[in-house]
């Protein structure tokens, strides 16, 4: 243990170490004080909601809380397997990992992070199943159970997730497990909406009425499955292979640096890397196609080789339908899961597209027209776009509260579809944030337009594009004839800008986003200098006139 005492500090020395002052700890207790406060009335309409009576709740919202409570917590433990979840930092993994020093202190403080954050996750989803439930009374037995039951859910999942990363046998069946548990969650949550599963109906409402001892023993039960998963994880530390701790604190160190320089475009990319890096592929000749059509086929036969990607979006088309149930009726947030899911679906199959976009000279050596190859490769996002929503709209249309159940709402799937793609391929030949630009100073705070201009880069043609279809969405009409006619148009006429552009998907000089932007800053500055307000220091540019040349 000194030995490893003496690295570490060999390895942080030339950071420097310095002591805490009094401004240290008064800076860290003001901002517990802040967030504490932050926290204060959401944790007071949570604890509102939990002693509320169990009676007044629907069984159906108490069906899909659950699965979608279920489905966070499959969520968790799938992005902590992929994430290592034992993890050290870069110099710990360089130097510590490979040494001949006992495996199991070099990685006890990535095990007990591990352990802290799926105590935190498990009592966070404790929480929140309590307020899906309620509780009948304010029994202290009742709700500890509750919350020991998810935090051991959490730990022992977290040990499962530590054993797979070891690669023991038994352990690789908890990718089946978690994909079972999820398929079983979505499936359950629709039923209990639909009320297809009306014998359920009565056990969902007994739900909050389970006696506290029953409660007590569960939770028992559970810890000791936790405390055993738990044990037999610590005793593995001891011969962890060095290649996997290195490799997720790999992914995780470059995850962090593509967050810290706020690129999240790259972190695609390290995932793409990261999955084909290691893998063999058969060479084949190229399909008997037109020339733009063999271009997509690359991305259909890339998609078509990791089939649990395409599982999980299937699985995904259910969350508007769940969301729906949870929040009550269609609101915003329904549409945004709605849209955004359909334009993920879309965004899965532009992985070729942002290669060509990065490199200009690959499709040059095609001999294949930009034109042409823009509108082949935008098939295949258009078509998983409309299976998406096609398959949304069906479950929306089956459980949602509040859907006009005469309108059409399937026609809006192959009429949304192309919109949606192409904000997909604008996403895709979108470069790296530009932090060159200029903030803005607006009332609310400085607003820095370089990621303002990326990340709507995409959203803004698809929100245009389904503008129909949203309003439609939202204003639930008996009548969808009108809509429909809209979004035929506006489909129409986002289609034929896309082709008809002649920059086409590449992202463009960095011209295509400062000219908008400083052109921006001059309007703004002479708003400002026309009120009689100093227009100076609006843009933080030495000159905004000067930025235009």
């Amino acid at each position: 243990m000194n030995a490893l005492a003496s690295a570490r500090a060999i390895i942080r020395a030339p950071l420097g170490k310095r002591e805490r002052t009094w401004q240290d700890r008064y800076t860290l207790v003001l901002a517990i004080a802040v967030l504490g406060a932050i926290a204060a009335e959401p944790l007071s309409r949570v604890w509102n909601r939990i002693v509320a009576p169990a009676a007044t709740t629907d069984p159906a919202t108490i069906g899909t809380g659950l699965g979608l409570v279920i489905l966070a917590y499959t969520g968790l433990i799938a992005l902590a397997r992929l994430a290592g979840p034992i993890v050290v930092s870069p110099a710990d993994a360089a130097w510590l990992v490979p040494s001949p020093l006992t495996r199991r202190a070099v990685l006890r403080p990535a095990a007990l992070r591990l352990l802290v954050a799926s105590v935190i996750a498990g009592a966070v989803l404790g929480v929140t199943a309590l307020a899906v439930l309620g509780v009948p009374d304010l029994a202290t037995l009742r709700v500890a159970g509750a919350v020991l039951i998810a935090v051991a859910a959490c730990v022992g999942g977290a040990a499962l997730a530590v054993l797979a990363q070891r690669g023991d046998p038994e352990s690789d069946w908890l990718g089946v497990a978690l994909a079972a548990l999820a398929a079983l969650a979505i499936v359950a949550g629709l039923a209990a909406a639909s009320g297809a599963a009306l014998p359920w109906r009565s056990l969902l409402t007994a739900l909050p009425r389970i006696p506290a001892s029953a409660l007590v023993g569960a939770a028992v039960a559970a810890c000791l499955a936790a405390t055993g998963l738990t044990v037999r994880a610590w005793r593995a530390l001891s011969g962890f292979p060095s290649r996997a701790v290195i490799g997720s604190s790999a992914r995780v160190g470059q995850a962090t640096g593509a967050i810290v320089t706020l690129d999240p475009g790259l972190l695609t990319w390290i995932a793409e890397d990261n999955h084909w890096r290691a893998r063999r592929l058969r060479s084949r000749p190229w399909p008997r196609l037109p020339a733009p059509l063999a271009l997509a086929w690359a991305e259909a036969r890339r998609l078509g080789r990791r089939p649990a990607r395409l599982a999980a979006l299937l699985a995904a088309a259910a969350f508007p339908a769940l969301t729906t149930v949870a929040t009550g009726g269609i609101t915003p947030p329904v549409a945004v899961v709605l849209f955004a899911g359909a334009l993920t679906a879309a965004a899965s199959a532009t992985a070729v597209t942002r290669r060509d976009s990065e490199n200009p000279t690959l499709i040059r050596m095609t001999g294949v027209s930009r034109q042409a190859a823009r509108a082949a490769r935008a098939i295949l996002p258009a078509l998983l776009a409309a299976a998406w929503l096609a398959v949304a709209l069906a479950a929306l249309g089956l459980v949602g509260p509040g859907v006009a159940a005469g309108a059409s709402w399937w026609a809006f799937a192959p009429l949304c579809a192309p919109p949606i793609a192409v904000a997909a391929l604008r996403m895709a030949g979108r470069g790296p944030i530009d932090h060159s630009l200029p903030v803005l100073d607006t009332p609310g705070g400085p607003v820095p337009l370089g990621p303002l201009f990326w990340g709507l880069t995409g959203i803004d043609v698809a929100v245009l594009g389904c503008a129909p279809a949203l309003a439609a969405l939202l204003l639930q009409p008996a009548q969808t004839t009108g809509f429909l006619t809209a979004q035929a148009v506006a489909t129409a006429l986002t289609v034929g800008g896309f082709l008809l552009r002649g920059r086409g998907t590449s992202s463009g000089p960095p011209s295509d986003v400062a000219r908008p932007a400083r052109l921006l800053s001059l309007i703004f500055n002479l708003a400002r200098r026309s009120a009689g307000r100093d227009g100076g220091g609006f843009w933080r540019s030495p000159d905004s006139r000067a930025a235009l040349a």
